[in-house]
């Protein structure tokens, strides 16, 4: 302790000569005050101008002080104080928010949302068994970290750095060509942690300086097993939209997987509760169907949203309107798990369609009035982002659960 406080005597620190100035400014005040107390009017005015005196060499050390720490702990001062200050006081008062599901769709969430409340939590799909993901469980037994990867990197106050490696992919070398950096490094960080996959993902968090909490939906290795309406069966998440069949059931194996408990505190102190966007069958429903997922979801007080996909995903969602969107979810979960619906109904340009019908993709048909007969309330709006994809627009879906979650009046601030 005693040699931690002598280093703030140190030469070039660029602090002590401000304490000095603030000490000098209390002894000058305490002289200043002895004359103050003096009989003698021209004394005592005297001795308050020392005390003024005093003041101002207080303030000036004071203020240099700080202002020398500023600099050295926040280079770029103003702009890093202030998203602090605004983090710290403003969004850690914002609603408790829970965001389910997996893939692209819920990293778009997170990051919008991310600045609206520091009180977000995103509880992951950890069934994944394609790509770099399928390698790694295959290799090393751990859960698939790849959804968990882009939830982190969403959600990240890192330099954009930090976050551009971690999405980096390798485009060749004997084994590592396909790998995704931030992979490696959750895998890497899972044997550091003794194999416990939720302290490596906490360990992570701390890395990339989340602002929010990733949870992985369930620390079992499960595997996803789809049954088709002719009766056959496949299992792994990324053969499963392969055999374009119509999907009757999904289920997970092992059966008795269960959801973390993390996850579950999650759930049941959450405000609100937002379910995709995102594939419906292998990256939403994986985590509902963990046994103990939708009765906990029933069960919380929180409000629960579900954001519909925009598109239609050739071999997993073909034709499937809006409605049957909610159907499927309320068949595989319970129908407590939702209590509003939000929707796109704005019209993808044909332009953008040419690309889609060429992989079997078209809008979801937006039908709320049939929503609305399941006894769910829906919002309809223009949701649309079109560039090289046609997705959610990250700015208008933010919006759009923002005035629906104002709407339920459980804002913190």
């Amino acid at each position: 302790m005693s040699n931690n406080f002598s280093k703030w005597l140190y030469p070039g620190i660029k602090v002590k000569r401000w304490i000095f100035a603030a000490l000098f400014g209390v002894v000058v005040v305490g002289v200043g005050f002895v004359f103050a107390m003096s009989q003698y009017s021209f004394v005592s005015m005297g001795g308050i101008v020392i005390i003024l005196c005093g003041l101002m060499f207080i303030i000036l050390g004071m203020g240099k002080m700080i202002v020398s720490l500023i600099t050295l702990f926040l280079p770029q001062r103003e702009r890093d104080l202030v998203n602090i200050l605004y983090q710290r006081r403003y969004l850690e008062r914002g609603p408790k928010i829970v965001a389910i599901g997996g893939g692209h769709g819920l990293s778009h969430v997170l990051f919008g949302l991310k600045e609206y409340t520091a009180n977000l939590t995103a509880i992951v799909t950890v069934a994944d068994s394609g790509g770099s993901s399928g390698r790694l469980r295959e290799e090393f037994n751990i859960v698939a970290p790849g959804d968990i990867r882009n939830c982190l990197v969403a959600l990240a106050d890192a330099p954009a750095l930090m976050g551009q490696l971690f999405q980096y992919r390798f485009a060749e070398g004997s084994g590592l060509k396909g790998h995704n950096f931030g992979n490696l490094f959750l895998t890497a960080m899972v044997q550091l942690c003794g194999g416990d996959f939720q302290k490596a993902v906490e360990e992570s968090s701390k890395v990339l300086a989340i602002r929010g909490k990733v949870i992985p939906s369930t620390v079992h290795n499960v595997h996803l097993v789809a049954e088709y309406m002719d009766g056959t069966r496949q299992e792994g998440e990324a053969k499963i939209p392969k055999k374009n069949i119509s999907i009757k059931r999904l289920s997970l194996k092992p059966e008795d997987a269960q959801p973390s408990p993390d996850a579950l505190s999650a759930i049941a102190e959450a405000d609100i509760i937002v379910i995709g966007p995102g594939s419906l069958y292998t990256s939403i429903l994986p985590n509902l169907i963990i046994r103990g997922m939708s009765e906990a979801i029933a069960k919380s007080s929180g409000y629960k949203i579900y954001v519909c996909n925009v598109m239609t995903q050739n071999g997993e969602t073909d034709a499937l309107s809006a409605a049957d969107h909610v159907r499927a979810l309320i068949d595989h979960a319970n129908t407590a798990v939702i209590d509003a619906c939000l929707i796109n109904d704005a019209e993808v340009p044909e332009e953008a369609l040419k690309r889609y019908r060429s992989e079997d993709s078209y809008p979801v048909k937006p039908d709320p009035d049939i929503i609305r007969s399941l006894g769910y309330r829906v919002v309809a709006t223009d949701l649309l982002s079109v560039a090289d994809y046609v997705r959610h627009d990250s700015k208008k879906l933010t919006a759009a659960l923002i005035k629906l979650i104002e709407s339920q009046r459980v804002i913190k601030r």
